[in-house]
């Protein structure tokens, strides 16, 4: 008896085939026609699943940001200290960032055009990405690791501090290592710039 053939995951397809484009071309220069025609589905199809190009964005960036902070939970070990996690996650994050190729021509779009849509589709990535250090930092005063007034505000530093030393340092000076980067995080954040640890009584 033959095997019994698994029905096409049609919904699936569809979203495959919309990442594939927007990693190719950018959502600006994506059509409903050319996801068609890389998933090998009707036009129709894809109305009865996204009503709009938009709905079908949204879709692939919250699998894009659940992605991402599944590589983030995966890089805590709750034995360590917080800031031992906290740099693991950031440097998973970091290379998602950069070597995922949808991600890398959504920035490229957003540098060149400015697409609203995609503005707030990466906005949406990295409010997570901040919701996701806040809890961490949150994990992290309850353990006595750190003091913050504000978690969410220092989750926000933390995360564009990190960027900044990782990303945005390398473009005019040497780029800093995994290592100094999170030794510069470690020491700022711990420390602050007084230079020396806070005395305790």
């Amino acid at each position: 008896m033959a095997a019994e053939r698994k029905p096409i995951d049609r919904r699936k397809q569809i979203i495959d085939a919309a990442s594939k484009s927007f990693a190719m071309f950018g959502y600006k220069a994506t059509t409903m026609e050319l996801v068609a025609k890389l998933g090998g589905v009707g036009k129709g199809t894809i109305y009865t699943f996204f009503a709009t190009k938009e709905v079908l964005f949204e879709e692939i960036v919250k699998q894009m940001t659940a992605e991402m902070k599944a590589i983030a939970n995966a890089s805590i070990d709750r034995k360590k200290p917080f800031f031992d996690n906290l740099n693991r996650a950031l440097h998973g994050v970091l290379q998602f960032r950069e070597q995922h190729e949808l991600f890398v021509k959504l920035n490229q779009e957003l540098w060149e055009v400015r697409t609203p849509t995609v503005q707030d589709g990466l906005a949406q990535i990295e409010r997570a990405v901040v919701n996701f250090i806040e809890q961490e930092v949150r994990i992290g005063i309850q353990q006595g690791e750190l003091r913050s007034d504000n978690p969410e505000l220092t989750a926000y530093l933390i995360f564009r501090t990190y960027i900044a030393l990782a990303v945005e340092w390398g473009r005019t000076r040497e780029p800093l290592s995994r290592e100094a980067v999170s030794d510069h995080m470690t020491t700022l954040f711990r420390y602050g710039l007084s230079g020396e640890p806070e005395a305790t009584t």
